[in-house]
């Protein structure tokens, strides 16, 4: 149980710096503990001033260990922060996140009787910043949970409904779930072929919240939605296949934001268009170099079947300008493994095709403290998708350089002008085979 302001517990966890008049029991060595009965408190000791960062790694590790009732208090910490680090909402958000139960189907569970925690924060704001942590906390999780499910049991049917049941009778929001049937009459050829050897049918998942209707200006948040990629008949080597059940991260975190934003009342008016389908292999699986028309008419060569992701997004941004009528883009995909190379797993690349619709979003990660970094898409790369003598569009450009760039050019072929932005959140999704849900509270903090 997370509390704040309430009933004090027997302990409190206490942050202390080198400077401080310190017990001298207390074990000087930073990011240490020490706990000292007599005074009941469990000393934290740091010799320096403290970040974002910092604080979140010290709090989740704290969390994930402790097996006392606590106080946390977050005015020590405080004191020693540096400016802007945000410390007291850093360690709301890591003690949501940390005491978060993740999905496991053991057979022999663990005793899951988690200790109190009391966030004692003396601030005027505290109980309405602790609401809205623990609104966007709760969906961070949820997103969470959808990512770690295994893909036998995160099939689009069951995330449909996962999302379904996750947005009923929230205010101002309405849930559209397109199944095969509909997705043939909306003509989203590129989804239907990544879905063709699937014995399992496609979905497309729409949420829609509208909190300001006086506003014209639409949010449209497209999210990737692979519950497994198998690679299709461009069959991923075995060892490729670990972790593809992250495939449908994108997905799981563009609808997780739209409920939070719901949740919190925002006064914004914002879509989520989630395209979901596995690429199994099979009788009527896509064939390498066939040519498919996409929902807005482009036709598309599929030179490789395991560049899958960008063929249903390119379907899922169609809709949401054509049927939604969104003026803005951000899309997000866990779309390819150059970004890795690139970034490894610790920034998000962003694209973008428009420098002020960047910059809000940049501005936002400011806030979030989750690190991006802005990658380019130049003409070359457009050209290099273009280069298919029978079809408008390749979905996989043969030299595979710049592969993150020709991913993101091929993307905004579609996007009709709209300012667009494309986080590939290849590296950051999963960490150590648990999702992550990254970038939700970056898309939280840029419309709440």
């Amino acid at each position: 149980m997370i509390l704040l302001n309430d009933k004090n517990q027997e302990l409190t966890l206490k942050a202390v710096f080198k400077e401080d008049e310190l017990n001298p029991l207390i074990i000087k060595e930073s990011n240490r503990t020490t706990l000292i009965s007599e005074d009941k408190t469990i000393y934290a000791y740091f010799d320096k001033a403290l970040d974002f960062k910092t604080v979140t790694k010290f709090i989740c590790n704290f969390i994930k260990t402790n097996k006392y009732n606590v106080n946390i208090d977050i005015d020590s910490f405080k004191k020693g922060a540096q400016e802007n680090s945000c410390v007291g909402r850093a360690i709301m958000e890591s003690v949501f996140y940390a005491d978060y139960e993740e999905f496991s189907l053991k057979t022999t569970k663990k005793n899951n009787v988690k200790p109190t925690i009391n966030l004692l924060h003396n601030c005027s704001r505290a109980q309405e910043k602790f609401e809205e942590v623990k609104i966007k906390m709760e969906l961070v999780n949820f997103a969470r949970t959808l990512q770690d499910t295994p893909p036998n049991l995160m099939y689009p049917e069951m995330f449909a409904n996962k999302i379904k049941e996750m947005a009923a009778g929230i205010p101002n929001l309405t849930v559209k779930i397109l199944d095969k049937k509909e997705i043939e009459q909306e003509k989203m050829g590129l989804l239907l072929a990544v879905n063709a050897g699937s014995n399992l049918e496609p979905r497309v998942v729409v949420l829609e919240y509208k909190g300001n209707p006086s506003n014209t200006e639409k949010v449209g948040l497209i999210g990737k939605g692979i519950t497994f990629d198998s690679g299709g008949y461009n069959l991923k080597p075995s060892n490729a296949m670990v972790g593809m059940k992250f495939d449908m991260s994108g997905a799981a975190i563009v609808c997780s934001t739209i409920i939070a934003l719901a949740k919190q009342k925002a006064n914004v008016n914002i879509s989520a268009v989630a395209c979901l389908t596995e690429n199994r292999i099979g009788g009527k699986a896509t064939l390498t170099e066939s040519i498919i028309t996409s929902m807005n008419g482009k036709t598309v060569q599929i030179d490789n079947t395991d560049a899958e992701g960008r063929l249903v997004l390119a379907d899922g941004i169609t809709y949401a300008i054509r049927k939604l009528n969104v003026t803005k883009l951000i899309e997000a995909s866990t779309l390819t493994g150059a970004i890795l190379v690139a970034l490894g797993k610790t920034m998000t690349g962003v694209f973008a095709n428009n420098d002020e619709w960047y910059q809000e979003f940049a501005n936002a990660t400011e806030h979030s403290h989750e690190e991006i970094w802005r990658m380019p898409i130049k003409a070359e790369h457009f050209e290099a998708m273009r280069k298919t003598p029978i079809a408008d569009l390749t979905n996989a450009e043969p030299s595979r350089f710049a592969g993150s760039s020709t991913a993101a050019a091929f993307l905004c072929e579609f996007v009709e002008d709209k300012p667009y932005i494309h986080l590939d959140i290849a590296g950051t999704a999963d960490d150590n085979n648990r999702g992550t849900g990254v970038m939700l509270k970056t898309l939280f903090e840029m419309f709440k």
